[in-house]
């Protein structure tokens, strides 16, 4: 998931505890992802922080 929002230019701005904070140049949007290890996320979890990122799902 960071991978994917790096790449449609969003930037970790801060972590805090197992949260990376997320934010973009030309949004007013912050996104936090929970990095559990290697855990995925849950599909919910994904669909929401897309939304809000403003990316279509596949």
């Amino acid at each position: 998931m960071l991978r994917l929002l790096r790449e449609h230019g969003w930037q970790v701005i801060r972590i805090h505890g197992s949260h990376h904070i997320l934010s973009k140049k030309d949004s007013k949007v912050i996104l936090t992802v929970p990095v559990h290890g290697n855990k995925t996320l849950r599909k919910g979890t994904q669909q929401f922080l897309l939304k809000q990122a403003g990316i279509e799902s596949h």
